[in-house]
């Protein structure tokens, strides 16, 4: 019984914690969506906007899902895929230390996508 209970404090720590750090990272992005200057990077060739929006969707949007534990496997995916593409993608040529926190957020969110919200979540309710 209370190791059951640990493992559920964990994965809401585990879905909390780097979602709330990750959304101070997105928010800024959220504004300059919101204020209409599309001018960002363009990482993958689709274009600023679309480029921006997604990186919005992943590291705001998402993040806010899963910290609540609403659609949280659903919701991991994007985050996810945001952080590869910042690791391996914008980063590529960048050194380890560079890509090392977009690679501790890409594996967060792949282990809250394989694990689960876990009881303490919209999710479990």
């Amino acid at each position: 019984m209370k190791n059951n209970l640990l493992v559920h404090l964990g994965l809401a720590l585990l879905r909390i914690v780097p979602s709330a750090l990750l959304m101070t990272h997105g928010y800024p992005k959220l504004q300059k969506l919101i204020s209409g200057d599309t001018e960002f990077l363009n990482p993958i060739g689709i274009g600023q906007a679309p480029s921006l929006f997604l990186t919005v969707v992943g590291e705001f949007i998402c993040p806010l899902l899963i910290i609540i534990g609403f659609k949280t496997r659903w919701a991991a995916i994007p985050a996810a895929i945001t952080m590869f593409v910042a690791a391996f993608i914008f980063h590529a040529s960048d050194s380890l230390g560079d890509k090392e926190l977009p690679i501790l957020y890409f594996v967060v969110f792949v282990v809250i996508y394989l694990l689960g919200p876990g009881k303490y979540s919209v999710d479990k309710k």
